[in-house]
């Protein structure tokens, strides 16, 4: 299944979120990304429905398995490329910025051939 980049920043934002705060509500990540609550809701239920979250009674969002590998993938696709940026000259804020556009459309061939290469040169 191919995931579109809104899911990969929802479920990336899921994975900061629980990280930084021990949980997470809807209206924590219509907070976080800048998005209305109803269209943040309507999100939820779209992953729910396909297995990529659960929501508990509280409304406590809690990323499925087949969720997290996404996150954890795109989050790290987004830190590593920041890495290489700043390590390029590039200031940290633009750093970040431009690695959330790159993270998503980087092949996983390129992103693996920076992630070793960045390893590399830290030796």
């Amino acid at each position: 299944m191919k995931i579109q980049q809104s899911a990969e920043d929802y479920f990336e934002t899921i994975y900061i979120l629980k990280k930084r705060n021990g949980s997470v509500r809807a209206i924590d990540i219509a907070t976080e990304l800048g998005f209305s609550k109803p269209t943040v809701s309507v999100a939820m239920k779209k992953f729910r429905e396909n297995g990529f979250i659960t929501v508990d009674n509280a409304g406590q969002i809690e990323l499925t398995e087949d969720g997290r590998i996404i996150a954890e993938k795109t989050y790290d696709k987004h830190n590593v490329i920041a890495e290489a940026l700043i390590a390029l000259g590039v200031d940290r804020d633009t750093a970040f910025e431009d690695s959330c556009k790159i993270e998503h459309c980087l092949s996983d061939k390129s992103f693996s051939a920076i992630k070793s290469y960045l390893a590399s040169i830290k030796k």
